[in-house]
């Protein structure tokens, strides 16, 4: 099956035996900045090569997602232009493309075929994308990471759900159901994200992310660096708080209702807080208290 892939720019021929994909993208599907996290860090820490680029200008509003003006060391002005690169990599149990870049705003039909191009050329077997989500979770319990597919042999060998999603999605959404129409194995790995810390880059739901998709490629997961982060993001967010006598109670009340969920549960299995009528009716009611007060 031939695709539109004529935006692509090849770097490099490596040779990668049925290399799984690890893609994620900055911008509305990347809850403190985590899932571009997890990616940039699985990339750094392999020793990825560039194999190709998607050029930006189908695909990327450049008054919103600006290109930058670099000096080099003789002073000469250049333009780096805001591109979704892939990289490839050996890593111990798999090989690995890693496809990471800004959500594209324009013709996402078209940019999605890039994507399965990608997969057709180097008949993936696997294809994982990771996003993250503000939601109303503690950041003082362990990060749920929630995990999708369409295929019924991948929900069950990586004890993944049907997504029931339905309403606004990102270039994740669309890069997964495009993939998923042309024959790929696809899965979609969601970290939680505080929804009162949206503005602090976690490390901890980037290490979380790492873990579960490195799990899913059978291939030790690379969170040193970030896991040496943990604390000074847990202080941060503490500091954010500590003058909202408000936000601590609810955080309490939330800490108590996840705390309960993992009474109720198997510890080793995942807590699915979308179900937790108690959660929904504690975030509407901390959100109508905070409307009337302003």
């Amino acid at each position: 099956m031939d695709f539109d892939t004529r935006h692509i720019r090849w770097h490099a021929e490596p040779e990668l035996t049925n290399p799984v994909i690890v893609l994620a993208f900055t911008g509305w599907n990347d809850a403190g900045d985590a899932a571009s996290t997890a990616v940039r860090t699985l990339i750094e820490t392999s020793g990825a090569e560039a194999l190709a680029d998607i050029d930006p200008e189908a695909f990327t509003d450049f008054a919103t997602v600006r290109p930058h003006v670099r000096l080099d060391e003789e002073q000469r002005r250049n333009i780096v232009w805001p591109t979704v690169g892939v990289w490839s990599a050996s890593l111990p149990g798999s090989d690995v493309i890693f496809i990471l870049g800004p959500e594209p705003a324009l013709r996402w039909k078209t940019f999605a075929a890039q994507i399965v191009g990608i997969a057709e050329k180097y008949s993936s077997p696997l294809i994982i994308s990771l996003g993250a989500l503000l939601a109303d979770v503690p950041h003082t319990r362990p990060v749920h990471v929630f995990g999708s597919a369409a295929d019924d042999e991948l929900m069950a060998r990586f004890d993944l759900e049907r997504s029931r999603y339905e309403g606004p999605t990102g270039i994740v959404g669309v890069v997964q159901h495009a993939l998923t129409t042309a024959g790929f194995s696809g899965a979609s790995l969601w970290a939680a994200v505080p929804g009162y810390a949206s503005q602090v880059a976690s490390p901890k739901a980037a290490v979380a992310l790492i873990e579960r998709a490195s799990g899913m490629m059978g291939t030790p997961a690379p969170t040193g660096g970030l896991a040496s982060e943990i604390d000074d993001y847990d202080a941060r967010v503490e500091a954010l708080i500590s003058d909202d006598d408000d936000l601590v109670i609810h955080i309490e009340q939330l800490e108590s209702i996840v705390d309960d969920m993992d009474d109720d549960q198997d510890s080793s299995g995942p807590i699915d807080l979308s179900e937790s009528d108690d959660l929904l009716n504690e975030v509407e009611q901390f959100l109508r208290e905070r409307d009337n007060e302003n």
